[in-house]
């Protein structure tokens, strides 16, 4: 079957906190579909996972922002000006600037006509990863090209763009995507269609995190020359709650023995190194920075537990179902979490880990210390957790979803 060819726009490429995306492209890739990746941005991490160097599709770049570029940026003006898709979105543009008047709306439409005048060659399809800007650039430049286009939302792009932004780009694109029971619920009271909203977990690539068949050591906290191994992974930005975290580890009982590890980078990296020593906890917390993936799978299977307070900021951003949890269970990791947003379509309290209100360190040092001094119920609840990733969570389950939406039966162009 020839498939079309699919032209993906994303925030940045290659960024390590998002996997996902990497392996889907290449999950795409493997089932036939030519890809051609736009990035609104160049990368600045300097590591990289080994499925970016497996993806095959060529990149581009569009200009970050349009003064970095202004005789491309002209070029793009001046093409996408001669197309009449241009002076249709017109109106709805002008509606979009009164609404969010703001130089990144600006942005948006100068990076759609730079990618209108360099459309890759056969490019059938257009897709954007993210209901925010990077859907923005996708909505524009298929409106000015007259073509159909469609989306994959995901979290904070769900959580913190105003309804009428969402409500707009859901009537016009052909079909959306998104990761989480809580986030398809949401998009599909907006949507007008709300057939065309579909539920897909990302899930893993389940080659990459082969089944951990070693025993764990029996620790409960007693021994101090043998402490309870505890592990995070995620950039240290405001919704993940690291500060919750390391209150609640200062809040743990002084019998329990414990070491903490953060494997990210992130923002707020040294004000959480402040705040361990201000809570005088500094001495059992080690700050490894950002990784890639086999030194993050060599970690969970060190650890007897992972922890993460995730929290909903006050401008509504917050996490989806956050895959380090997908993969931490998938290494029969016991995981110590907050009940909000995807979570506990994973994470049942008491039966594939512990849950905790957010925002609550009291709360969430309770469910660490629980689980600090049982080991057989972390075993129990990590190999729970584990079973409920490989039969629900396989990524395979995802591309043959969005394969059936991609192929030419599926898309509306």
């Amino acid at each position: 079957m020839t498939r079309p060819r699919l032209v993906v726009v994303v925030k940045g490429y290659p960024r390590l906190s998002e996997t996902f995306i990497a392996q889907e492209l290449r999950g795409l890739e493997l089932a036939g579909f030519d890809l051609v990746i736009v990035s609104l941005r160049r990368p600045t991490d300097t590591k990289r996972h080994a499925v970016h160097d497996e993806i095959t599709a060529p990149v581009m770049y569009l200009p970050e922002y349009l003064r970095d570029d202004p005789l491309r940026v002209a070029r793009g003006l001046w093409v996408a000006l001669r197309h009449r898709g241009f002076w249709r979105l017109l109106p709805g543009f002008l509606r979009d600037l009164w609404r969010d008047p703001s130089r990144n709306r600006v942005r948006r439409l100068g990076q759609a006509a730079v990618l209108v005048a360099e459309w890759p060659k056969g490019g059938h399809w257009l897709h954007a990863h993210f209901i925010h800007t990077p859907a923005s650039v996708a909505d524009y430049a298929a409106r000015i090209r007259g073509m159909g286009w469609s989306v994959s939302a995901h979290a904070k792009d769900i959580w913190t763009s105003p309804d009428w932004d969402l409500q707009g780009k859901l009537a016009r694109a052909s079909w959306a995507v998104t990761c989480t029971a809580t986030g398809h619920s949401h998009l599909q009271a907006l949507a007008a269609d709300a057939a065309r909203v579909h539920l897909s977990y990302h899930g893993l690539n389940l080659d990459r995190f082969p089944p951990f068949d070693a025993p764990r050591a029996l620790r409960d906290g007693r021994d101090p020359a043998d402490p309870v191994q505890i592990v995070s992974v995620g950039r240290a930005v405001p919704k993940k709650g690291y500060d919750v975290l390391l209150r609640a580890l200062a809040a743990l009982p002084n019998d329990l023995h414990w070491r903490f590890t953060h494997l990210g980078g992130g923002g707020e990296l040294q004000m959480l190194r402040m705040l361990a020593e201000t809570l005088g906890i500094a001495g059992r917390c080690d700050w490894v920075g950002a990784v890639d993936q086999i030194q993050v799978i060599a970690a969970y299977r060190r650890a007897d537990i992972f922890a993460l307070a995730c929290r909903i900021t006050p401008d509504g951003d917050r996490d989806g179902l956050p895959n380090v949890i997908v993969e931490a269970s998938s290494q029969q990791l016991a995981c110590v979490a907050t009940d909000i947003s995807g979570i506990p379509e994973l994470i049942t309290d008491g039966v594939t880990g512990w849950l905790a209100p957010p925002e609550d360190a009291a709360g969430f040092a309770a469910a660490l210390a629980a689980a600090i001094r049982d080991p057989d119920a972390r075993a129990a609840r990590g190999a729970a957790a584990d079973h409920q990733v490989r039969a629900h969570l396989d990524y395979h389950a995802s591309i043959a979803a969005l394969t059936r939406l991609f192929d030419p039966d599926g898309i509306r162009s």
